[in-house]
């Protein structure tokens, strides 16, 4: 069984009618709980939760030191590789987008990674366009053997893999994988997968599970939100991330909250997702599962990541580049999306100190 059975269950859900069906007692009643099902989840999701934010705030951020400290773990992304075979229309990355493509050298990649260690950052997170030719699990275990020297934690955002190329990158020094779902409707997602292997929804769907029986320590899931309506996109993120934390008890699992950025290309957005929208979710998701990791990226502004810090967050990126060799040579080719945030490292990091948080650089080292 994979976490598809479940899906399948709930795809067809009268959803909107269900969400506007719920009541501000119904709110008051799960707000009162210790513990939330899946149908209490779904209750702070309804626009009739939006009335209670400062509540759910309130508890989110009890829940949040209760769990992990006022700690914050800080990462920064790696990007290897900007080849892709797919056709997606939503990322600057896509076969079909005419720019230099680039992949890094083994003497690039130590170079990059010198730059990011100077920074203090011992969590990188590894990521590539989809091109097996391109960043294979050999070309991806010889640059391990370079990026171990520097950093302690190593995660990956590539195309998915098998169980067994997952236990070859394990063996090598990866501890964490990233799959963004990107979309949890099956027509959305074959309309904006237009070429690729990425077209297989249910294969990209099980590879958190591949990369937990691998050995991986960290899984962390997302949607891209604006695909569709983002209740229901966040509502099934919370059941897959449910689904893992409960079937993988010794991994770590974390959601992140993606929005939509420019981007080479035309698409445009089902949905716009507003602040407020995406803060409800995100305390929703930290009421409903207390001990899992909520990520904010670089992709939003400055003043927006400042305000989320006491809703749930434990972990954010900073001074992110998403170039290949954005690091030591800023802006030298396509970036797959643009970033709102370019503070430094050594900015976020008095910023969490003002705050009363700890920044955490490096919380564990594969052996």
């Amino acid at each position: 069984m994979s976490f598809y059975e479940k899906f399948v269950e709930i795809k067809d859900l009268p959803f909107d009618e269900m969400f506007q069906s719920v009541t501000g007692k119904d709110v008051e009643r799960v707000l009162g709980k210790e513990r939330l099902s899946e149908e209490d989840y779904f209750v702070l999701l309804s626009p009739a939760a939006e009335n209670y934010l400062e509540d759910m705030a309130q508890k989110a951020h009890q829940l949040t030191v209760q769990h992990f400290g006022r700690t914050m773990q800080l990462y920064l992304p790696l990007y290897l590789s900007d080849y892709c075979v797919n056709i997606c229309k939503y990322c600057s990355f896509s076969l079909n987008n005419d720019f230099p493509r680039r992949r890094l050298s083994m003497e690039e990649v130590e170079r990059e990674a010198k730059v990011i260690a100077s920074m203090g950052i011992k969590h990188i997170i590894l990521l590539s366009g989809e091109s097996k030719q391109h960043s294979s699990v050999d070309y991806l275990k010889e640059s391990l053997q370079v990026l171990r020297k520097y950093f302690s934690s190593i995660a990956v955002e590539i195309q998915p893999l098998d169980q067994e190329e997952y236990e070859e990158l394990f063996k090598h020094g990866v501890d964490g994988v990233t799959v963004y779902q990107e979309v949890y409707n099956e027509e959305i997602y074959r309309d904006i997968h237009v070429k690729g292997p990425k077209r297989d929804f249910r294969y990209r769907l099980d590879t958190p599970e591949r990369g937990a029986k691998a050995g991986l320590r960290s899984l962390n899931i997302g949607t891209l939100l604006g695909m569709d309506e983002w209740r229901k996109e966040s509502y099934i993120t919370g059941l897959h991330a449910n689904y893992l934390q409960q079937k993988f008890l010794e991994a770590e699992v974390g959601v992140s909250f993606p929005r939509m950025r420019p981007h080479a290309g035309s698409f445009q957005p089902k949905v716009i997702v507003s602040d407020k929208n995406l803060v409800q979710a995100m305390l929703a998701v930290r009421l409903f599962l207390p001990r899992s990791g909520i990520n904010i990226s670089t992709r939003e502004t400055p003043e927006f990541r400042d305000s989320l810090l006491p809703l749930g967050v434990t972990k954010m990126s900073a001074a992110s580049s998403t170039v290949v060799g954005g690091y030591s040579e800023p802006d030298v080719t396509q970036s797959q999306f643009e970033i709102s945030d370019d503070r430094s490292v050594e900015e976020i990091k008095e910023l969490l100190k003002s705050r009363g948080y700890q920044p955490v650089l490096k919380d564990w080292e594969l052996v």
